[in-house]
């Protein structure tokens, strides 16, 4: 039975989804303008090249924020069940704590952390 459940989930995933995309395209009002093809920037036209490479230590830094802010969406729920968990929760958070610690130092040492 597990093999043949498995299909069918996937089957009736497909088909819900190829269902509202179709539906999606079916009923929704339709506009063809040339506001639309235009590039948006606060509202304004922009003067020059809109193609400017940024340094690649900020998606370094933006990288190790979502690090960092997943960590604590993992925190706030452990913090709410601590209690009724007991020992065993407290010792499964510092090994995570120590994972995120070490890449930390990692990041340090290859000095990712230095805004220049």
């Amino acid at each position: 039975m597990g093999s043949e459940a498995i299909i069918v989930f996937l089957l009736a995933g497909v088909v819900l989804v190829a269902g509202a995309n179709f539906l999606s395209n079916l009923l929704s009002p339709k506009s063809d303008n040339s506001q639309k093809r235009e590039p948006y920037e606060s509202g304004m036209t922009t003067i020059g090249p809109t193609w400017v490479q940024f340094k690649v230590g900020y998606y370094l830094y933006a990288i190790l924020f979502l690090v960092f802010d997943v960590e604590v969406a993992f925190l706030i729920p452990w913090a709410v069940v601590f209690q009724k968990i007991g020992i065993v929760a407290f010792y499964e958070i510092i090994i995570f704590l120590v994972i995120l610690g070490l890449g930390l130092a990692y990041a340090w040492k290859k000095e990712a952390l230095k805004w220049e």
